[in-house]
């Protein structure tokens, strides 16, 4: 399907790109296109300008200085990942920028126009929510404000931006020596994203967390803080048995708008949420993954008992099948929010 009719538009700075925003009622920016082009050929975005970014150097730098990595909007994925810099400050931007797509989408995707499309099931919004960054946003003369990633995303495809800004720039906190973070996702086989992912940073003393900050996505609208897990890992040593008890207490931070389809369903998704959590905790401590997939929690189990001789382990590095639990594809009075209703938003 062929893209509706629009003005073309190519910006050479921000202050250009803004003031066209400003000029052209329903315009949108592209760089990458790997958000926006779909949507145009699906014809469920129907702008009456595009502006192009794509070539606005200063959106392109990674910068880190004052304990702070400051990554251009427009930088790529592959930009990141491939990034010594970055790896040295915080080993999870290169780690996560590595596992994004294909080699292609790596390429010409950008960070900016990935967060700035707020997909639920998108890898980034939930690992930076867990990382505290700070988004960097332009307006009309020259303002500058940023915003929480609580703020930003405020639901599927929806974000703070009015239409006359621009992000300029996300910034994370370097890590400190003793800090530790991991992403683990049960990935749609045919897309990659995210159906469930539960993104982790600790800071430990010896083998005793001294403070956490976990996010879970894909299977809520926007990504949420796992405040309840982190409150039962402070102060306590990372075994299995701590792990495995903290990472239950993410069910008091979901709500209720759980995202089910006919791949997952909104019940087998709340479910898995904390088990990626505690999947992710075990990579940090090196633990064996122990009772971390599906074995019991599939069936409505709310506590795995930590017994390594009465817990089957296959293939620890597996991924819990979705279509290899009868209850866990049962549709049946599940709330269950269709692709097409996210992107009518756009």
């Amino acid at each position: 399907m062929f893209a509706p009719e629009f003005d073309y538009h190519k910006a050479s700075s921000v202050a250009e790109a803004i003031q066209l925003l400003g000029a052209n009622d329903g315009a949108k920016l592209i760089a990458g296109g790997h958000s926006l082009i779909p949507l145009l050929k699906l014809r469920l975005a129907r702008p009456t300008a595009l502006i192009d970014i794509g070539d606005i150097s200063d959106l392109k730098r990674i910068i880190i200085n004052n304990e702070t990595v400051s990554i251009g909007a427009l930088a790529t994925h592959w930009d990141i990942a491939s990034s010594h810099d970055v790896k040295h400050a915080c080993s999870m931007l290169a780690e996560v920028a590595g596992g994004i797509g294909d080699s292609q989408v790596r390429n010409r995707g950008t960070i900016g126009g990935n967060v700035v499309h707020a997909d639920p099931a998108s890898d980034w919004p939930t690992v930076l929510t867990a990382l505290n960054a700070r988004f960097v946003i332009q307006g009309p003369g020259g303002a500058s404000r940023t915003a929480a990633p609580e703020d930003f995303f405020l639901g599927p495809l929806t974000t703070n931006l009015a239409d006359n800004e621009l992000l300029t720039a996300v910034e994370v906190p370097s890590f400190a020596a003793n800090q530790r973070s991991e992403y683990a996702k049960i990935a749609h086989p045919a897309s990659g994203y995210a159906v469930v992912g539960g993104a982790v940073v600790v800071t430990m003393d010896g083998e005793r967390c001294t403070a956490a900050s976990i996010a879970v996505g894909g299977l809520v609208p926007a990504p949420v803080r796992a405040s309840s897990v982190e409150r039962a890992l402070i102060g306590q040593t990372l075994n299995v048995e701590n792990i495995m008890a903290a990472s239950n207490q993410v069910v008091n931070d979901l709500g209720s708008n759980i995202i089910g389809d006919f791949y997952a369903s909104a019940t087998y998704r709340r479910a898995m949420a904390a088990v990626e959590i505690r999947h992710a905790l075990f990579h940090i401590t090196g633990e064996a993954h122990v009772g971390s997939r599906a074995v019991s929690v599939i069936h409505g189990v709310q506590y795995v008992p930590v017994d390594r001789e009465a817990i089957p382990v296959s293939d620890p590095g597996s991924i819990a099948d979705p279509v290899s639990s009868t209850e866990s594809v049962n549709t049946e009075n599940q709330p269950r929010k269709r692709w097409w209703e996210f992107w009518r938003r756009s």
